[in-house]
């Protein structure tokens, strides 16, 4: 077991921007980004399962929805961002880091909420991504990843980026009246270089061309 000895815990996040190749992360900013995320989530063509695992939503008042995004971005933790398509400009999602313990080097993301276009497509791996390589960048020991056990799209999003499964925790939460068991997740600062390197490998002009990606995420980990 190596030593600890000399940990003295890691700063929180106070990141304003990450760039990426095809989006980039801006900290959440109602006044800039409620708009855009207003349509993104709840506009023609907004996922019809987006709100079923999250405890809050869906929004058919603007005001209510404004309010969940100023509270939000009142928070340290969760610490919230917005997702900007960098082509377009279009503010499509949001994310944060949450659980946030800089003494012990414990972080999680959560609150994934992306809208239509992010989904299935680049844009949604390099958000998580940013947040994991801006985390580990901090000095931060263990990023985890958590979500309803009967949510079966996170529970793969999950295993697909590179986190590890640790276990269920059964009857762990009451979510919209409904028991909630959930699933945990981690990955470890000695396992980000590789995974960092198969995202970088996956995210490269080289493998995400316009006629599609050539190899899986999981291959570029390989």
């Amino acid at each position: 077991m190596s030593s600890l000895a000399d940990w003295k815990g890691v700063p929180a996040p106070s990141a304003q921007l990450l760039e990426g190749r095809f989006i980039r992360l801006e900290k959440l900013d109602p006044a800039r980004h409620a708009d855009g995320l207003w349509q993104a989530l709840e506009g023609p063509g907004a996922d019809p399962k987006l709100w079923d695992y999250l405890p809050y939503g869906p929004f058919q008042d603007r005001g209510a929805f404004d309010a969940w995004l100023n509270n939000h971005a009142a928070n340290v933790d969760p610490y919230f961002f917005s997702v900007i398509d960098r082509a377009s400009g279009e503010v499509q999602g949001i994310l944060s880091l949450m659980s946030i313990v800089p003494a012990q080097g414990r972080i999680e993301i959560g609150h994934v909420t992306f809208g239509a276009p992010m989904q299935r497509s680049p844009k949604s791996t390099e958000a998580v991504y940013l947040l994991a390589k801006e985390s580990f960048a901090l000095g931060y020991r263990r990023l985890e990843w958590k979500c309803n056990n009967a949510n079966a799209r996170s529970r793969y999003a999950a295993e697909r980026l590179g986190f590890t499964f640790e276990g269920v925790f059964r009857q762990h939460m009451v979510v919209k009246g409904q028991n909630r068991d959930t699933a945990w997740y981690s990955m470890l600062d000695s396992e980000w270089p590789a995974i960092g390197a198969g995202f970088e490998r996956w995210l490269s002009e080289e493998n995400q061309r316009e006629d599609g990606q050539v190899r899986s995420l999981v291959e570029c980990r390989s």
